[in-house]
């Protein structure tokens, strides 16, 4: 397994992978952990994550360099990414046990009340995108709530993959609860139906996903899936437009374009589109492109090179088809995995960018004629992750937000995820929800207890 710097096409490590007998003595040695682990009060597993947040923003630099060197995010994104992850880890020690006490219920019963008890050894299929993140935001509450994990991150994150195993063991968590597994793809279903592994949840692709659930669900597991994306950027005629445009390139350009929650689909009334296009277009062209170790850089590499081809593939077939390149449209010669920031307007259905879920730096500008053709062509998609709403009458904003098919909408701010909210999607974007008590309450056992 090789860890390839993508903006430089550099290997940066090998790593030996797990054989499926070692990964079935590490799936056996972490739920004998977890058999230990769920005896243990609340406020000695508390003190345990406040020391991975300690640790996480002691170490920050090193952890940012090696997410920036594994999969290309620009270094201040990276340092973003791990004190985000401390959030998480603080969020869950200081919140578990409230959100899991008992449920008191009035029924006939002397007593009656709901228990929330851990359910044993979760998987985690993670991907590169977010490489500590799309974990920590799993991970924190699944071990506060007394469960292992076992962790199959991507292929081409192995360092950061391993990293978080040693993160949690220097935090003082028992050595085999949350363990790393360097497998490949093709191991994942072998693990699924392993007798230890209770549930499982997954971030990833809608085909990686429906495998998961089919695997999971023949052997009667629970699984949370958060999938795909192309999330909807409204822009009505009463949008602020310069603030909408400043956020739209961020939400857009984060992580270059490579974002679930990525804003995708620009869908502007007819009446603002030219001042959209034109400020759009001249952000985005102006954005610095390269070393993401440069703290001047604004746009780092895609993470492979596959990636490049993909979404160039999407950007040619749409222009083709009758889209109008406004700005970019080619990927940047010489190393690394680089591709132009890129405009297109003009975009219609069938158009691959309109169909599809681009993953990089391209931005498709939709336009409609009012608020109604803007929700239908909001609502078109398979997918139903996230998306905003950009206008100054706050109470239109949240009528039109009940209508939106999504599993969060952000009126006049970028879509993101925060500790505090549940994050997770609706249709070929996934089921499920992470984060906030809706999380925690994903890998317990809801249990009914009656007392005469």
């Amino acid at each position: 397994m090789k860890s390839i710097n993508p903006a430089t096409n550099h290997i940066i490590k090998e790593y030996k992978e797990h054989s499926a007998a070692e990964t079935a003595q590490i799936i056996e040695k972490t739920h004998k952990a977890f058999k230990r682990w769920r005896d243990i009060a609340f406020n000695d597993r508390a003190e345990k994550m406040h020391s991975a947040a300690q640790i996480l923003r002691d170490n920050k630099e090193e952890y940012a360099r090696l997410m920036t060197m594994e999969m290309g995010k620009i270094i201040r994104e990276s340092r973003a990414e791990v004190e985000k992850c401390a959030w998480v880890c603080d969020y869950y020690a200081d919140n578990a046990e409230q959100f899991l006490k008992d449920e008191i219920i009035e029924t006939d019963a002397s007593i009656s009340y709901v228990a929330f008890d851990p359910i044993g050894v979760v998987l985690a299929v993670m991907p590169w995108n977010f490489p500590l993140w799309q974990v920590f935001r799993f991970a924190a509450p699944a071990l506060m709530a007394g469960n292992g994990a076992v962790l199959k991150h991507a292929s081409n994150v192995p360092g950061s993959a391993l990293l978080i195993e040693d993160i949690f063991r220097k935090a003082g968590f028992p050595e085999d609860l949350f363990r790393t597994v360097l497998i490949p793809s093709l191991m994942v279903e072998g693990v699924i139906r392993n007798d230890y592994i209770r549930a499982v949840t997954l971030t990833g692709s809608e085909y990686a996903g429906s495998r998961t659930a089919e695997i999971a669900g023949g052997e009667i597991k629970k699984t949370v899936l958060e999938l795909g994306g192309s999330d909807p950027f409204i822009v009505l005629e009463d949008a602020d437009i310069p603030g909408c445009v400043h956020t739209s390139a961020q939400a857009r350009m984060l992580n270059a374009g490579q974002s679930c929650i990525a804003a995708k689909r620009f869908i502007v009334v007819e009446s603002r589109l030219k001042e959209f296009e034109e400020q759009q277009a001249a952000i985005m062209n102006a954005m610095k492109v390269g070393d993401p170790l440069d703290e001047a850089t604004e746009v780092g590499p895609l993470a492979r090179p596959d990636l490049v081809e993909e979404l160039d593939e999407q950007v040619q077939q749409s222009i083709k088809a009758g889209a109008k390149l406004l700005v970019g449209g080619k990927r940047i010669e010489g190393p690394g995995c680089f591709y132009q920031p890129t405009v297109l307007s003009e975009v219609k259905r069938g158009m691959a960018v309109y169909e599809q879920e681009t993953f990089g730096p391209v931005s498709a500008i939709i336009p409609v004629k009012d608020e109604e053709e803007a929700l239908d062509v909001a609502n078109e998609s398979v997918y139903g992750l996230g998306g905003s709403i950009w206008t100054r009458d706050i109470e239109r904003g949240k009528r039109l937000a009940r209508k939106i098919e999504s599993g969060a909408v952000f009126i006049n701010g970028m879509t993101k995820s925060d500790p505090r909210l549940p994050f997770g999607g609706v249709k070929k974007s996934g089921y499920g929800r992470e984060l906030s008590h809706y999380g925690i309450k994903e890998f317990v056992n809801i249990k009914s207890v009656w007392i005469a």
